[in-house]
């Protein structure tokens, strides 16, 4: 039988996903590129070039200028946009990394409204930060917030650099995010390359290869430094992002409302549904886990997850990965309860199946309740206690961990 309070266990996978990233995207691209070049699709260097050149001073003053005014009548009113300080801009890029304007604008606001000033932030505790976050997935993002914070208001007396190379030297903080904080906050003329920006860029300058390599990652940020060479380069970042996410779409890019279409190469020759070249995606894997919440007079045994593990700082009931080949049998969970934690238990009922998703993997979390009947917590596992069913709420818990939470609590 095989089960692991750390690692998933699942069966082989498919050949596409042992391939690299990087190999799977030049199989990709080699085969576009073919069907591109089938079509008159040139992507050679110096047609590139001469495409970056043809963006001139004269050119992109009159760009930069369509734009700003598009991007005055049309902008979304997000809650960021009424704050200029570093603080909130950095709060809110951190959060839209990898998630969506809807999924942040509410925790964004619930953040700020409990933790208003980097001092704040960096006085709370990690759990109190974890569970603000609790929810929006990619949790080492918060807690490299928690920490930059700290650096910020100790180190640097609560000032925030100005300096796109100074920005990076603060935990989790990327060339991208340094970019936003140092040209929404202070104006500067700082390059801004994102999903919604790169996107734009691509078919701005009809570039057909993989943005996501080395050449096309150099012709993007070329070009981003180019555009932001104004006197409002914060406004121009601003623009061309919510033009990426608004106009410029991924699916279904809305040209004829575009602002700067007389400039856009892919646009001209009919390739914006070709343009930007897309990553292909592995082949989702299914795994399957098991909880268990273990009951002990009143209270349930949960474990803080340590460093280096999936949602490491959040709190969780006994988790194992699991071999469907081994069944599921009471004896089966009672036996990787005892060996995982030192306790005897007798597995009671199942209480829930969950089905959610972590990266590539589809998880089918199968929950069972248990009852203690002796043994103490192993002392090698510092982070495992008992907590009563009124005490979850206070603690950060995963999205999957909350709602077996919330069962429990139903029970009490």
């Amino acid at each position: 039988m095989q089960f692991s309070i750390y690692n998933f266990q699942f069966a082989i996978p498919p050949l596409a996903v042992w391939l690299s990233g990087d190999t799977m995207r030049t199989m990709h691209a080699s085969s576009t590129a073919a069907r591109l070049k089938s079509q008159g699709h040139a992507n050679e260097s110096g047609s590139l070039r001469s495409r970056l050149a043809g963006f001139d001073a004269r050119v992109l003053a009159s760009f930069r200028r369509r734009l700003i005014a598009w991007y005055q009548d049309n902008a979304r009113p997000l809650p960021w946009r009424d704050r200029s300080d570093p603080y909130a801009v950095w709060v809110s890029e951190i959060m839209l990394q990898q998630t969506t304007v809807a999924a942040v604008v509410p925790y964004f606001n619930r953040f700020l409204t409990r933790f208003p000033t980097v001092e704040k932030l960096a006085g709370a505790r990690e759990d109190e930060v974890l569970r603000l976050w609790e929810g929006l997935g990619y949790y080492s993002r918060a807690r490299n917030l928690h920490k930059a914070a700290r650096e910020v208001a100790g180190r640097r007396g609560g000032r925030f650099p100005d300096d796109v190379a100074e920005l990076m030297e603060l935990p989790g903080i990327g060339r991208y995010t340094a970019g936003a904080i140092a040209s929404f906050a202070f104006n500067r003329p700082a390059p801004i390359v994102e999903a919604n920006s790169e996107r734009a860029f691509c078919r701005l300058l009809g570039f057909c290869g993989d943005p996501r390599s080395a050449a096309g990652r150099k012709l993007l940020w070329e070009f981003a430094s180019r555009v932001v060479k104004c006197k409002a380069p914060g406004l121009v970042n601003q623009a061309l992002m919510e033009l990426g996410a608004t106009v410029c779409t991924s699916e279904s890019p809305e040209c004829g409302a575009c602002p700067v279409r007389k400039y856009c190469e892919a646009h001209n020759r009919g390739w914006q549904h070709e343009i930007p070249l897309r990553a292909r995606r592995a082949a989702p894997t299914s795994v399957t886990e098991i909880a268990v919440a273990v009951h002990r007079d009143g209270r349930y045994l949960l474990r803080k997850r340590a460093a280096g593990e999936r949602w490491a700082g959040l709190w969780d009931f006994a988790r194992f990965g699991w071999d469907e080949r081994d069944g599921k049998t009471p004896s089966a969970i009672a036996g990787a309860v005892r060996d995982a934690y030192g306790l005897d238990v007798v597995v009671t009922g199942r209480l829930a199946e969950i089905r959610h998703s972590v990266t590539r993997f589809r998880i089918t979390l199968c929950c069972f309740l248990a009852e203690w009947m002796a043994g103490e917590i192993d002392s090698k596992l510092r982070g495992a206690r008992w907590i009563a069913p009124r005490q979850f709420d206070r603690l950060p818990l995963s999205t999957t961990g909350r709602k077996l939470a919330r069962l429990l609590g139903e029970r009490a």
